[in-house]
C-alpha cells in the first residue's frame, strides 16, 4: 500500500522547535557577548532574558513532544537504540568538557617553574594560604554522591521489575541527597579559605568544581522529571529509556566527582596547610 510505514524509524513531522531553539541559542550567546562588553552595549539584560526565556521555552515544548512520542509508542527498539547512541555521544562530550579542566590543573600543579612569576614557582600558589580539608566536607559530599548512584541504581532495578513503589522511593532519596550535596557545596563555598580569581590554584578550583556543581543541578531537575512522569504512570519495563538516560548522566556526576575528589582536593592540596 503506498504510504504505509514498512520500518521500524520515527519520521518526525515538521516543526518550528528545531529553529525556535537554534535562534534563541543565537540570542543568548550574543547576550553573553554583550554582558561581556557592557561598556558598550547598555541593553544586554534584554538580550540575554530573552535568550534564557526562548530557550527554556524550547526545552520544555520539544521535551514535551518527545515524552508524548514515547507515550505513543513512536519509540520503537530501533528508536530507543539510536536514542542511547546519542546519549552516550552527548555524556562523552561531557566527558572532553572536564578533561579541559583537569588538564589545566595537572599543568598548573606539574609544571609550577613554567609560570614562575605568577604563582612563585610553587603548588598551591604562594597566594594560597590554605587549602579545604578534603577530609571534611569534601569527604561528606563524596558518601552523599556515592548513595546517590546507589538509590538511582535501586531505583532501576525496581522499575525494570515493575516495582513502582520502590522506583518512586529511590527517585525520591537520589533527588533529596542531590539537593544534600548541592547544599553542602554551597555551604563549603561560603567558608572557603580563598575567593574566585586572583591566582591559578583558586581559578581551576572554582571552575572545576563550580561545573561539576551545575551538572549536579541538571541533573537533579533530570530527575525530578522523572519522578513526575512515574507518578504519571509513563515508565514500563521495556520502554524507559529517559530515566535510563537520566541514571547515566548521574552516574557520570557521580565518576567526574570522584576524579575532583582525589585530583583537586586530596592531590591537588597535597602538602598545604588545611583550612
Amino acid at each position: 500500500m503506498a504510504g504505509a510505514k514498512n520500518h521500524d524509524y520515527h519520521i518526525l513531522p515538521p516543526d518550528i522547535w528545531p529553529f525556535a531553539g537554534a535562534m534563541s541559542a543565537l540570542v543568548f550567546t550574543s547576550g553573553m557577548v554583550m554582558y561581556m562588553h557592557s561598556d558598550f552595549f547598555t541593553n544586554w539584560q534584554l538580550v540575554l532574558g530573552l535568550g534564557i526565556a526562548g530557550l527554556i521555552a524550547t526545552f520544555f515544548c520539544w521535551f514535551s513532544k518527545i515524552v508524548s512520542e514515547a507515550q505513543a509508542g513512536d519509540h520503537t527498539p530501533v528508536v530507543q537504540l539510536h536514542m542511547r547512541y546519542g546519549m552516550i555521544l552527548f555524556i562523552a562530550s561531557e566527558v572532553m568538557f572536564f578533561v579541559g579542566w583537569f588538564w589545566s590543573w595537572f599543568d598548573f600543579a606539574l609544571f609550577p617553574s613554567t609560570m614562575a612569576e605568577v604563582i612563585g614557582g610553587v603548588w598551591p600558589p604562594k597566594g594560597i594560604e590554605a587549602v579545604m580539608n578534603p577530609f571534611d566536607l569534601p569527604l561528606l559530599n563524596t558518601l552523599i554522591l556515592l548513595c546517590s548512584g546507589t538509590t538511582v541504581t535501586w531505583a532501576h532495578h525496581c522499575l525494570i521489575h515493575g516495582d513502582r513503589d520502590g522506583l518512586k522511593k529511590g527517585l525520591w532519596l537520589t533527588i533529596l541527597l542531590g539537593v544534600l550535596f548541592s547544599g553542602v557545596q554551597v555551604y563549603e563555598y561560603g567558608h572557603a579559605p580563598f575567593g574566585f580569581g586572583g591566582n591559578t590554584y583558586s581559578s581551576a578550583f572554582y571552575m572545576a568544581t563550580g561545573f561539576h556543581g551545575f551538572h549536579v543541578l541538571v541533573g537533579t531537575i533530570f530527575l525530578t522529571v522523572c519522578l513526575v512522569r512515574t507518578y504519571k504512570g509513563h515508565f514500563t519495563p521495556k520502554q524507559h529509556f529517559g530515566f535510563e538516560a537520566a541514571a547515566w548522566y548521574w552516574h557520570f556526576v557521580d565518576v567526574v566527582w570522584l576524579f575532583l575528589f582525589i585530583v583537586v582536593y586530596v592531590w591537588g592540596g597535597w602538602g598545604a596547610e588545611y583550612h
